[in-house]
């Protein structure tokens, strides 16, 4: 399929594109997400995920054809009349709408792992994809999420992940008693990170950590539920200096699983 010249934004087939919410694009359907930049749509295709269509700056329309083909269509256009279309600057030349796959089942992506994070009720999307950033680097196995987390899937998150939660897998979780039971199951050891009275160090947890741990972080600001410390087989902190009390969510992510590390 040859590129297609943007003539009209009210053409039907830049739907995904124009103005969409990740909210929206999610209801779209079988449920769609945004691929920002040539290395997430890079990533995107590795893990297997298919792509509607792209719009590419023109400057990005050759690498645009290298990554997808000429089986899906490619529009191009200005950067002022893209911007104007989707409600943002292309600041990485090119973003792909894409199908979302399937959410894989927990006890299957337990079933060989050896570390995997919970997020519970992390609003923000920025954090969740540095979330996801560093503990790819520092070798999670899977993420778990609960119902009211944000999305990993929104544009943000995929965005400041540099693409990375198209790499770990990751789905979404119940309610605390499923979920504790589903962990248990699998052989894991809850882990919270919280600030109790009865907290461990990380440092002498890590020293003698078991084979199987779940990390559980939670929310901004609130930190983690009274039900997800009753979960915990042990409560873990950080230690800090200076009269600091926490770490910014994601960066308390990169600590531990850098604590826990292999």
């Amino acid at each position: 399929m040859s590129v297609i010249e943007i003539a009209d934004l009210a053409d039907p087939r830049l739907a995904d594109f124009s103005h969409q919410t990740d909210v929206a694009l999610k209801k779209t359907g079988g449920g769609l997400y945004i691929a920002e930049s040539a290395l997430v749509l890079e990533r995107a295709l590795r893990a297997g995920h298919r792509p509607r269509s792209v719009l590419a700056l023109g400057g990005t329309v050759d690498e645009a054809i290298a990554l997808v083909g000429d089986d899906v269509p490619i529009f191009s256009g200005p950067g002022e009349l893209l911007a104007e279309l989707t409600g943002y600057l292309l600041h990485r030349g090119l973003i792909a709408s894409m199908d979302r796959p399937p959410l894989p089942d927990a006890a299957d992506l337990l079933a060989s792992a050896k570390r995997v994070v919970v997020l519970e009720n992390v609003a923000d999307p920025t954090n969740v994809g540095a979330i996801f950033r560093s503990v790819a680097a520092i070798g999670a196995d899977a993420v778990l999420v609960t119902p009211r987390c944000s999305d990993p899937f929104y544009r943000r998150a995929i965005r400041v992940s540099m693409g990375t939660v198209l790499q770990v897998p990751w789905t979404r979780v119940g309610d605390w008693t499923s979920t504790r039971q589903l962990l248990a199951a699998s052989g894991f050891h809850v882990a919270a990170l919280a600030l109790t009275d009865d907290a461990v160090d990380l440092r002498a947890f890590a020293a003698a950590a078991p084979d199987r741990v779940a990390i559980v972080l939670g929310a901004e600001g609130d930190g983690l539920t009274d039900e997800a410390i009753a979960a915990a087989d042990t409560v873990v902190s950080i230690p800090m200096a200076h009269g600091i009390d926490s770490l910014n969510v994601a960066a308390t992510a990169a600590v531990a699983m850098w604590a826990l590390a292999d």
